[in-house]
């Protein structure tokens, strides 16, 4: 039996669920959806993130792989369901997904195509607003205070000079290396409050939420831009601020050189 490998895009309101990544007696968006793609393609299917999200963390733009096998006859799992492209599959899949999850397209790949090791960026937005707001419940993060973006942004411009983030690291993660590449860092004024926009190579686990609060305290004026560059050369996670709420970060963009 031959297998042909397959991306699958995909965006998910992560409220709900205990993150991407199955877990036992907790339901999370991969469960959810490895369920939907057996079920659709009627064979076993197993996902293959190209990340992991936290319980409550959102994603607007989401790669996962699954490979489906192929009877040595050509026949393809698509031509069974009488589909001619997995482009159809889309709202087959989705019918069978809770509403938080959404497929937007799937499509063949080589191989060897990997969604983790072959993204060569990803970027996240971390929301905050500082009104109550009814329609920002576990969208956002309500922020209660003044605070200095001027400083803020100062202070998020650093990072873009180090590598080493161990700072901002959850302990005791399976990565061989903190080391990061940060493209770019930066707070923007919105009509109802704030959005902080990082890019990078990679993140380690809990990163963007640690760098917000830390910067949070700059903007509070609780650190200074020295004490900011101290704590990252530390590479001690004590030192750093503490993470903000999961409701407010998104997954929000995942660079491959093979998609468009």
């Amino acid at each position: 039996m031959n297998t042909q490998r397959y991306f699958i895009e995909l965006s998910y309101d992560g409220t709900p669920y205990h993150g991407w990544q199955i877990q036992p007696n907790a339901t999370t968006v991969q469960e959810c959806l490895d369920k939907a793609l057996s079920t659709y393609f009627r064979q076993p299917v197993s996902t293959l993130g190209c990340g992991r999200t936290d319980t409550g963390v959102h994603a607007t733009q989401f790669y996962a792989h699954f490979d489906l096998s192929v009877p040595p006859d050509g026949e393809s799992i698509e031509a069974k369901a009488k589909l001619p492209d997995p482009l159809c599959s889309v709202t087959g899949i989705n019918a069978l997904l809770p509403y938080q999850i959404a497929v937007k397209r799937v499509f063949k790949v080589d191989a060897d195509a990997h969604a983790r090791f072959d993204a060569t960026e990803r970027a996240y937005h971390y929301y905050l607003h500082f009104h109550k707001d009814p329609f920002k419940l576990n969208r956002s993060w309500l922020y209660k205070g003044e605070l200095d973006i001027e400083a803020m942004n100062a202070a998020a411009e650093l990072l873009l000079n180090y590598t080493d983030f161990s700072c901002f690291s959850k302990s005791n993660t399976q990565t061989f290396t903190n080391n990061c590449k940060i493209t770019a860092a930066f707070f923007e004024e919105q009509e109802s409050g704030l959005r902080f926009t990082v890019r990078a190579d990679r993140f380690l686990r809990n990163m963007v939420r640690a760098i917000v609060g830390t910067l949070i305290q700059v903007g509070k004026n609780e650190l200074n831009l020295a004490q900011f560059k101290q704590i990252i050369e530390s590479k001690n996670r004590s030192n750093a601020g503490q993470s903000v709420p999961a409701c407010g970060l998104y997954l929000v963009n995942v660079i491959y050189p093979f998609v468009k």
